[in-house]
């Protein structure tokens, strides 16, 4: 079992190009499984002699110590897969885990804000960049080395913020309006390379899961915004201790940190929780927010659904329908707000 493991992880990289957070998860998820049919003093099990009763033990064995459905549905789905690889292999004539049932998870429909609500957000946020420009051109201020830390109270902070990180806010003004002008998932985002802009066009060349391209358009705003954060990037690549522009992959990213290096996921997902703080908002917002709104506003709008699973690299249509509740409940919101029979 640990081999066959192996195997199908290094499958999964090299064959199916899955994402390293999906490879990791399964690894996990597979090991947990081997280790509960494996206790201490016992040998693991060959990969022929695990059958559907072992899986519902293990299921059940998730239950009661309060797992979640979500990920115990995850965790035989990455059963499903590595007995369907070795069925395919030959190894296996048929899978143990067909037999076993997943758990029944509730529908979800993202919660999104309305477009006036995230035009408002952005408009905000492309005020404080004025702001701090004209501040910066008055003092001569240059990008400080080291990132202030978000405190308690940041919203009475929030000039002294924008006056200490000056510049910043052009990167973080580009980052945010383009993750909504392009729906972008946070790795898509932050695995933005200078050479997948088009400028002239328009356009972003996007890897996305399963490493597959899709070429998605961004608006004017976007544009805008990208082409005040170059000389911004320019001076943090300044800062990267020397790295070779020509043989490190850091300098090729669009997004960067202070330290000149590729900016990462849970930077931007504090980036976007700082700025919600700072125009004092109550949102719960996160990265993927914005991806729902740009989804949704599309869809009401009248955007062909087709198109729109398109333009999120959805491989089924039915990933992308969710996102019609999502625009139903809003007009449902809007009717009981607007109807005096409501």
């Amino acid at each position: 079992m640990k081999e066959a493991i192996a195997k199908y992880l290094e499958y999964l990289q090299t064959v199916r190009n899955s994402s390293p957070h999906t490879v990791s998860n399964y690894g996990k998820d597979l090991r947990q499984f081997l280790a509960f049919l494996s206790p201490p003093g016992a040998a693991p099990p060959a990969l022929r002699a695990v059958d559907h009763g072992m899986i519902r033990e293990f299921v059940s064995h998730l239950h009661d110590h309060g797992l979640e459905k979500s990920s115990i549905a995850r965790k035989l789905a990455a059963l499903r897969s590595f007995f369907k690889y070795w069925v395919r292999e030959g190894q296996l004539k048929e899978s143990p885990a067909r037999l076993v049932p997943t758990p029944k998870l509730p529908k979800r429909i993202p919660s999104v804000l309305s477009a006036e609500e995230m035009n408002g957000f952005l408009n905000q946020l492309a005020g404080m960049v004025q702001v701090s420009a004209e501040g910066a051109a008055a003092s001569g201020k240059r990008l400080p080395k080291k990132t202030p830390q978000p405190k308690e109270g940041l919203k009475k902070q929030g000039r002294a913020v924008l006056a200490e990180e000056g510049l910043l806010l052009r990167r973080d003004r580009a980052l945010l309006e383009l993750l909504y002008a392009a729906g972008l998932r946070v790795s898509e985002l932050t695995g933005l390379d200078l050479i997948d802009v088009e400028q002239k066009e328009r356009v972003l060349r996007v890897r996305g899961k399963g490493n597959k391209e899709r070429i998605v358009p961004y608006g004017a705003k976007a544009q805008e915004a990208l082409e005040k954060y170059w000389p911004v990037r320019e001076q943090l690549l300044k800062q990267s201790n020397g790295a070779n522009r020509n043989t490190d992959p850091h300098t090729q990213a669009v997004f960067l940190n202070y330290a000149g290096r590729r900016l990462t996921q849970r930077s931007v997902g504090r980036i976007v929780k700082k700025y919600v703080r700072l125009v004092n908002v109550n949102w719960d917002l996160h990265p993927h927010s914005l991806r729902h709104a740009f989804a949704t506003h599309l869809l009401a709008d009248g955007a062909d659904l087709r198109a729109i699973q398109e333009l999120l690299g959805h491989q089924s249509l039915s990933t992308t329908q969710r996102y019609t509740h999502a625009s139903i409940r809003q007009l449902m919101e809007v009717y009981d707000k607007a109807h005096p029979h409501a």
